[in-house]
């Protein structure tokens, strides 16, 4: 009995150094959890029962448990190495073959496919052909690597103030003096003030900003504003594109929109009105440049440059006059000119965006994270990775930081959970034991020695 004992301790020992040594060995490994030997003791049984102090047999390995503890997160320089913070496992496939990991070495391969150190496809939420995201719908993540193509301008918002103690320009206003002295006619002497606007000379104007605005082919054009004070609470704005009329690529003549501004420096909306072929809406305080022609020059002269005219509105509702320096406070176009992939991001909702060179960005799809209610019963299959079994039941499957998955941390690698004097401790322990169960299986041999000598 004694040496079935020691043995069964032998081997325990022996199996707690090959768990302790696992954990070791592992240390430095991304995403490992290490593992623990589970002993329970073993007494004979038989028919009758064991009797109220029965005799141990022995010691029976009841488990290796891992331990999924959070390790420390570790930032890199890399924008896809990817750490989880709480629970959760990557869910990757190996051509259909679904497995889970903790360790986030990723990448891309020449398709573009988000895959591991083993080429393995992560899993998320993809997109669709127009850029959304597929709720619900889970596959493997694809990276589009080709250029992003340009859109063109279709919608400004632009706020700017328009600073109230301002005179009309020198030039304005001498020029309206002499027609209506000479004259008597408002209108008249408004257009002989009008006509002495000269865009390549500041005293003409009171102030001015500019914009870049883009055709259907990409190409930048500048788009330029000029405030003229024409009066009380009123002001002229004067519109150029590269310089020349949107409407005609022949003519130099600017747009014109009387801008109009109630005693308390709001925009009046109800009182502007529009000249030539820019229209202005009252209602919504916005006007459209409906007749553009993107053009270019060919040496004295503006031609057709071949992009598509596409409307554009000027929303100019949250426009003041008040007595402060003139500011753009805010202005913002919807449109841009080609762009080629620059970077990839990732936030800690697993969203991945592309970024571009033309300052776009665009969602590529969103990684997902998988938990188990048994995680101890995960089967490991190596690589730093486990497959559902029976007992870790079906994976609930979400995106990073919903319910009771972790957050998502991009640059980052999550580290073995390995403590390294813990693990020297139990080999210490380990050794221990082994050597006295040896102990035992040595005195049960003296003894039976002992016995076989009696005569």
């Amino acid at each position: 009995m004694s040496f079935n004992i020691g043995l069964s301790g032998l081997r325990a020992a022996s199996k707690d150094l090959n768990v302790t040594g696992n954990n070791i060995a592992n240390a430095g490994t991304v995403g490992f959890k290490q593992s623990r030997a589970e002993f329970s003791d073993v007494y004979a049984a038989s028919v009758l029962g064991t009797g109220k102090n029965p005799q141990g047999s022995g010691v029976l390995m009841s488990n290796i448990s891992q331990q999924f503890n959070q390790g420390n997160i570790n930032y890199t320089q890399n924008a896809l190495d990817l750490a989880i913070n709480g629970n959760g496992f990557f869910q990757v496939s190996n051509n259909g073959a679904v497995s889970y990991t903790r360790a986030g070495y990723f990448g891309t391969d020449r398709e573009g496919f988000l895959v591991d150190n083993f080429g393995y496809k992560l899993q998320g939420f993809p997109v669709d052909d127009n850029g959304n995201l597929q709720n619900g719908v889970v596959g493997d993540l694809q990276v589009q690597t080709t250029n992003q193509a340009p859109k063109a301008t279709s919608q400004i918002d632009t706020a700017f103030n328009l600073n109230s103690t301002q005179k009309s320009p020198a030039t304005w206003q001498a020029a309206y003096d002499a027609e209506f002295t000479s004259s008597g006619d408002t209108d008249a002497a408004l257009a002989a003030a009008s006509a002495t606007f000269n865009p390549s000379d500041p005293t003409t104007y009171n102030s001015s900003t500019s914009l870049n605005i883009y055709d259907s082919q990409g190409n930048a054009h500048v788009m330029t504003q000029y405030f003229v004070k024409t009066g009380a609470n009123t002001w002229d704005m004067k519109v150029l594109v590269d310089g020349r009329n949107p409407n005609s690529p022949a003519s130099t003549d600017e747009f014109n929109i009387t801008l109009s501004f109630t005693p308390d420096g709001k925009l009046d909306t109800q009182n502007m009105a529009a000249g030539g072929d820019l229209n202005f809406d009252p209602a919504t305080g916005r006007m459209l440049l409906d007749n553009w022609t993107p053009a270019i020059a060919s040496g004295d002269t503006w031609v057709a440059n071949g992009a598509t005219a596409v409307p554009i509105i000027v929303d100019l509702t949250q426009s003041t006059q008040y007595a402060s320096a003139f500011a753009v406070n805010s202005v913002a176009q919807d449109g841009y000119t080609t762009g080629e992939l620059a970077g990839l991001e990732i936030d800690d909702s697993g969203v991945i965006f592309a970024r571009y060179t033309n300052g776009q960005s665009k969602v590529q799809g969103q990684i997902i994270l998988a938990n188990f209610a048994n995680v101890q019963g995960l089967t490991p299959v190596g690589k730093s990775q486990w497959v559902q079994s029976f007992e870790s039941g079906e994976p609930v499957v979400g995106t990073p930081g919903s319910g009771t998955l972790g957050a998502l941390q991009a640059g980052a690698l999550e580290d073995s959970n390995v403590e390294l004097s813990d693990q020297l401790v139990n080999l210490i322990v380990a050794q221990r034991n082994y050597q006295a169960n040896a102990k035992t299986i040595e005195t049960e041999s003296a003894i039976t020695q002992t016995i076989i000598n009696l005569r």
